[in-house]
């Protein structure tokens, strides 16, 4: 079983709402981290519904859709955490967390200091729909990797004692259906640059074509070749963004049929085509910005509309 865990944080800070933190589906590829200071919310999952008390931490894996529903003051630290998992599969994903736990003065502590060390990753906009977008999580991946070497150590110290704190009481998840996703998009991440077939997934589930795709999308929420494609033009963006590589050799890196059928796919995920996302990211790929956002500026709050929100992973 893999367990190495490389964490980064994307964005921390302090917010106080005023009945303005209502977001509905949410759904991120980071997790997320809440130490409730004052005040009361609550999270609904399709499940359940977990208040947000004072004085406890709170977990949000990555993935899980959710909605945020406040209708009084609230204030909390915020911390959003993600894992990179260029060692395999996830290591949280493996493990049952618990949503909530007891905090103290320590964690606070780390948080404040935290936050008042590191102003310039405080979110711009409470709206998920704003720090959600595809560019501003690679501009907030890309500025956690170009930070000080102590002042990185010191922000993944605080990530690690935090998040320590919930994996005391983490227990593994051992369920078929667990196992099925794990070694199927294990073997996705190992071998994106290849071409994969759906019976070669199937044959490592151990079901009949057929039965494999509906029970991936039925679990994942879209056909393992949508699942394949959209890994793939997320590994092309950072390319194009981080790299000189012509768009015929990303191209060819990541097993598309050919240019043309790249560049529609890309048009189609993106609206935009990969010659022209490439140029509108020339600026910031070229002078990377760990201080983008202005030291000590309060975040704007965000306009609290309902709405449907469409996020992507990395």
């Amino acid at each position: 079983m893999n367990e190495y865990l490389y964490l980064c944080i994307l964005n921390a800070g302090y917010a106080e709402c005023h009945a303005d933190w209502n977001w509905k589906n949410v759904r991120s590829p980071f997790a997320r981290i809440y130490y409730v200071t004052e005040g009361e919310a609550s999270v609904e999952f399709d499940d359940h519904v977990q208040p947000l008390r004072r004085g406890y931490l709170y977990y949000i894996p990555a993935f899980v859709r959710h909605s945020c529903v406040c209708d009084s003051f609230f204030a909390h630290y915020y911390l959003h955490v993600y894992e990179e998992p260029q060692m395999g599969d996830s290591f949280l994903e493996k493990l049952e967390i618990p949503g909530e736990i007891q905090g103290s003065e320590v964690e606070l502590s780390l948080l404040r200091m935290l936050c008042e060390g590191n102003p310039n990753i405080e979110l711009p906009d409470y709206n998920p729909m704003t720090y959600d977008k595809q560019d501003y999580l690679i501009e907030s991946l890309r500025r956690s990797k170009t930070i000080g070497l102590a002042r990185k150590v010191e922000q993944e110290g605080i990530l690690y004692i935090l998040i320590s704190r919930f994996l005391k009481d983490a227990t593994y998840r051992d369920t078929p259906t667990a196992r099925f996703i794990g070694e199927t998009l294990q073997y996705i991440r190992h071998h994106l640059k290849e071409r994969i077939s759906e019976d070669t997934l199937a044959r490592i589930a151990c079901m009949s074509r057929d039965h494999f795709i509906r029970m991936f999308k039925q679990t994942v929420g879209m056909t393992p070749m949508a699942y394949i494609n959209m890994k793939r033009i997320r590994l092309a963006e950072l390319e194009l963004i981080t790299t000189n590589r012509t768009v015929k050799e990303i191209s060819q890196s990541l097993s598309f049929s050919d240019s043309s059928h790249f560049i529609n796919m890309f048009r189609r995920a993106l609206g935009v085509s990969p010659q022209r996302y490439r140029k509108e990211h020339q600026v910031s790929a070229a002078s990377p910005r760990p201080d983008s956002l202005t030291p000590g500026a309060s975040p704007r709050r965000g306009d609290p509309r309902r709405e449907e929100i469409m996020n992507f992973e990395l």
